[in-house]
């Protein structure tokens, strides 16, 4: 069997008259895993197959290969089990880019235990209730940052014992993980799972009240073939890019999964503040040929000079995560020469919508349905609204059927799981409206929906007018208390550090928002502010200032 056609014992697939993906379907067994099943099968294929290239902003280099990754992350299996840890365990890794987030990961793929991956930017309280919630039985930590002595903390608040590991370095208290792991076996007996089974758990962002934990089964990696074959495009000798730190769902989307299962070399660039340059001065040096970011990390790019650069080996580039602005599409293309494919997905799922390779883009749109998943736009009593009408994007899919890549449950939360799969189909609760050619435009949150004079406007297009506006670094759009019109549309702005307040500027936003897109979306309120109300994950709470404006308005009448 050749590297490039590994991936496809697992599945199906089906293509259309222009070689556009338009079925596929799962076929592994209901006992697969993906460390022994992918990791250490191509690890006997081809050894020396490059699996990471891993280097940070010290200049510090590691290639491993599917050998080298097989070898540690059974090494990390038996560490693990040597202290107790066993299937069905919650771990917490808090391990930023470090390479040693693959061994561990896969290491507890391979006992079967569930992996719970975060940010280091979490303090005491976010991990009190992560460690609670969770019921953590170790944590993995990186010796890069101070987040030990926000495990400490948490640790003696809760009144646990938890079993620390280190990477990196070492604190005292914690197993070091780089020392200890050399001194394991690589052999170990397969521990038999389930696809129902829970393998590894996200806690959600939180933007409308405390994070649910997010928990996927087995085969979950298999439905990333999608994502990475059909969509980043990347091939068995490509190297893939994706920026996401792996604390977040991103990063086994775009650094682990699908890209494994292609056979391609995943390059990770361990940095710890974003710098424009130095990312495209990686992806010049190491020839990236496949790359994945927000939209925002474009922007930067063609202002920092992205023509100054050699973007040669890239052929291919995937966007998500955000709204995406038509003239940096324009910009990018002019300067690259490539389009930039925009996608969309939930924590709760793989890649639900996605101009997969070889569609026609339209810029700003998500593309149409992955045929992974049966999606439609519904409205409030479940009915599937029009071509051009706004609807809450649904997976027709039942919890019992465990479809891959659709999440198993929130862990120890039936009430918000009923909920989510309700009606006999899960509720992402996103909404959107389709064109005539059944492509999907994103609005907004369902809760996130303003209902001014009978229209329903959706703050991610008036968002994206205004970040057009050269006074506007960051926007919030929300539905503020209105006496006539019950809401009206409101516009909460961080200015660039060129323009200042004033009643001025906040006409010439105003007009600027009507002459842009239809009129009666424009804020009817604007307020400037120097900062917005963020989760940790950086994602804006739109909940926090309609709950402050919503009492505020309350205390006035």
């Amino acid at each position: 069997m050749e590297i490039k056609d590994f991936y496809k014992q697992f599945c199906e697939e089906g293509f259309d008259e222009n070689g556009i993906l338009n079925h596929f379907r799962v076929t592994a067994s209901p006992d697969f895993n993906f460390a022994y099943d992918v990791v250490d099968k191509i690890a006997e294929m081809e050894p020396n197959r490059r699996a990471m290239i891993w280097t940070n902003e010290h200049g510090e280099e590691k290639v491993f290969t599917f050998k080298d990754i097989s070898d540690y992350s059974t090494k990390a299996a038996n560490l693990f089990a040597s202290q107790g840890i066993k299937k069905g365990d919650t771990v917490l890794l808090i391990l930023k880019r470090n390479y040693q987030f693959w061994f561990s990961i896969l290491g507890l793929h391979k006992l079967g235990a569930i992996t719970v991956p975060a940010t280091n930017l979490l303090t005491t309280k976010d991990l009190i209730y992560r460690i609670k919630s969770a019921s953590i039985k170790a944590i993995v930590c990186t010796c890069q940052c101070n987040v030990h002595a926000y495990i400490d903390e948490a640790e003696k608040a809760l009144g646990v014992n938890l079993i620390k590991f280190s990477a990196m370095g070492h604190f005292d208290g914690y197993i070091n993980f780089d020392e200890e792991i050399e001194k394991q076996p690589a052999t170990m007996e397969r521990v038999p799972v389930l696809n129902t089974d829970g393998m590894l758990m996200y806690f959600t962002s939180g933007t409308t009240g405390q994070p649910k934990m997010v928990l996927h089964g087995y085969q979950y990696p298999l439905a990333h073939i999608i994502t990475a074959v059909h969509w980043h495009n990347v091939e068995p000798d490509g190297i893939h890019l994706t920026l996401a730190e792996t604390g977040w769902g991103k990063a086994v989307w775009g650094k682990l999964y699908g890209q494994w299962l292609a056979g391609t070399c995943v390059f990770v660039y361990d940095f710890d503040k974003f710098v424009p340059t130095d990312v495209l001065h990686m992806i010049e040096k190491y020839r990236i040929t496949t790359f994945c970011a927000p939209p925002t990390i474009f922007r930067f790019f063609i202002k920092e000079g992205i023509s100054n650069y050699d973007l040669s080996s890239l052929h291919y580039v995937t966007i998500a995560g955000e709204a995406l602005n038509e003239e940096v599409f324009k910009k990018f293309k002019d300067i690259t020469g490539l389009s930039l494919m925009e996608g969309f997905g939930q924590t709760e799922t793989t890649l639900t919508i996605a101009n997969l390779h070889g569609s026609q883009v339209k810029p700003g749109s998500m593309g149409r349905p992955s045929p992974l998943y049966d999606v439609d736009l519904v409205d409030e009593d479940g009915n599937t609204v029009g071509d051009g009408e706004v609807g809450e994007i649904i997976v027709r899919s039942r919890r019992e059927d465990h479809h891959p890549g659709m999440f198993l449950c929130y862990y120890r939360d039936e009430e918000n799981t009923a909920n989510a799969w309700r009606g006999g189909y899960y509720h992402t609760g996103d909404t959107a409206y389709r064109d005539e050619d059944g492509y999907f435009w994103y609005v907004g949150r369902t809760d996130d929906i303003i209902k001014s004079s009978g229209y329903r406007i959706g703050p991610f297009e008036v968002e994206s007018v205004l970040m057009e506006h050269p006074a506007v670094l960051e926007c919030a759009v929300t539905g503020t208390p209105d006496p006539i019109r019950g809401q009206v549309v409101k516009a909460t702005i961080v200015l660039t550090s060129k323009y200042m307040p004033s009643e001025e500027l906040k006409k010439e936003i105003q007009n600027f928002v009507k002459k842009t897109t239809a009129p009666y979306k424009y804020p009817r309120v604007v307020e400037f502010v120097d900062s917005l109300p963020k989760t940790i994950s950086g994602k804006i709470r739109r909940v926090e200032i309609a709950q402050r404006d919503r009492e505020k308005a309350k205390n006035q009448q």
